[in-house]
């Protein structure tokens, strides 16, 4: 993958969907630091575009003083493709997420940024937001958009447990994140989102995370860490189990392209249980009232903590482990199931956990197989209802016209009568 560019991302709307295009422009006057920044969002068609910065997943760790990611000058138009794909406005007339509480373990979250408003509690530092991710992050699961309510997370009405779990550069420290979860259990978290992945396994996280599910909440991980960058892209990176996401009962999430598949360079993994919009997704952050575009598995970790706030609040009796089977009995099926918030909520589980009846899905669905062998039988199958139905009115034509004949005595039609 490249090195992510300073500069800013474009914003492309396509017919039907909406996406982005990582852009590599001229730095300004006064560049923001190096950053991590997803560098693979996805095109769409359209000849018209808007322009918002990126939002990073970290700062650089090789610089000498820490300079936070600046506040964004622009606002987004229009509804990005992932509140699309998950149909947040119809999800919207069945519930918010009201009296649900989201324990964020990320970069922190400001209380004052737009859309989280009195809905946020902070412990610790992480008022102090200096990457923008955890704020970024917040606006997808709880904000309300601000002026732009159709930039609404998923459940917003869910207030947020800021926690941080990382350093103020936003690299992750299992320290940190350890106590961050044991800080969400103390404070009765409904859904714990753990927007980080460790690539070792630590003996207090395991005990921490095993606290938190035996006292009712619904933990949510990353299924990895964002890939990093490397010059050639050839090396290949063998799959392995990133943590908290491996931790028994963990609902371990990844992104996804508008498209269904993960985005290329995605680190390998067998420890997924779910994916989610993953790249072009538009939020706020923790200075101004501007707008981002980001992306990367942290981004998807969010919505499927959205969605998971968004079934407690509407079965508040279920259990944390059937929330966590509501949320992958009725995603869409695919190598890796996809997150379908509305029907989440909506459907009516069988005593077995799996949907009673074919679950009311939100509207475009996203296919990842490829589907042209079933379309060719599709269209063979149609040409032979055609054919038979052909037959079938032939041989009651020909019934038709044989009384006819025999009325008329077998005489051609239109032929008069012989008196005797």
């Amino acid at each position: 993958m490249r090195p992510p560019a300073r500069g800013t991302t474009r914003l492309l709307y396509g017919a039907g969907l909406t996406a982005a295009l990582l852009l590599p422009t001229a730095a300004p006057a006064q560049a923001a630091p190096p950053s991590r920044t997803p560098a693979a969002l996805p095109a769409a068609d359209g000849a018209k575009g808007q322009e918002l910065p990126g939002m990073p997943t970290a700062l650089d760790p090789r610089a000498e003083t820490v300079a936070c990611t600046p506040a964004s000058k622009e606002r987004a138009k229009k509804q990005d493709w992932s509140r699309q794909r998950l149909d947040l406005d119809r999800l919207h007339r069945h519930t918010t997420g009201a009296g649900v509480t989201v324990a964020l373990i990320s970069t922190g979250v400001d209380p004052g940024a737009e859309g989280l408003d009195g809905r946020v509690t902070v412990q610790g530092q992480a008022a102090d937001d200096c990457v923008g991710q955890g704020t970024f992050l917040a606006g997808l699961i709880a904000g309300t958009g601000g002026s732009t309510s159709r930039l609404a997370g998923v459940a917003p009405g869910a207030k947020i447990l800021a926690l941080r779990g990382t350093d103020r550069r936003g690299d992750p420290d299992s320290t940190l994140v350890t106590a961050a979860v044991r800080a969400a259990t103390a404070a009765k978290a409904d859904v714990i989102a753990v927007a980080v992945a460790l690539p070792r396994k630590d003996a207090a996280l395991t005990r921490a995370v095993a606290e938190a599910r035996k006292a009712g909440a619904v933990v949510v991980a990353a299924a990895t860490p964002d890939p990093p960058s490397r010059g050639s892209g050839d090396d290949e990176i063998p799959s392995r189990t990133y943590w908290p996401a491996g931790e028994p009962g963990v609902l371990a999430v990844a992104d996804m392209l508008p498209g269904g598949t993960r985005p290329d360079g995605a680190l390998p993994t067998g420890s997924v249980d779910l994916a989610a919009p993953g790249a072009g997704v538009v939020s706020g952050g923790p200075r101004g009232k501007g707008h981002y575009l980001g992306g990367g598995v942290a981004v998807a970790t969010a919505y499927a903590a959205g969605a998971a706030a968004a079934v407690r609040a509407t079965h508040p009796d279920d259990p944390a482990d059937a929330v966590t089977r509501r949320l992958t009995a009725t995603a869409y099926p695919a190598d890796i199931p996809q997150l379908d918030a509305y029907a989440a909520v909506t459907t009516v589980l069988g005593a077995a956990g799996a949907p009673a009846a074919g679950p009311e899905r939100a509207a475009e669905p996203v296919a990842v197989r490829d589907t042209s062998d079933t379309d060719r039988a599709t269209g063979r199958a149609t040409l032979f209802v055609l054919l038979g139905s052909a037959g079938v009115l032939s041989l009651l034509w020909a019934g038709f016209a044989l009384s006819r004949a025999r009325a008329r005595g077998w005489r051609p039609a239109g032929a008069g009568t012989t008196e005797s």
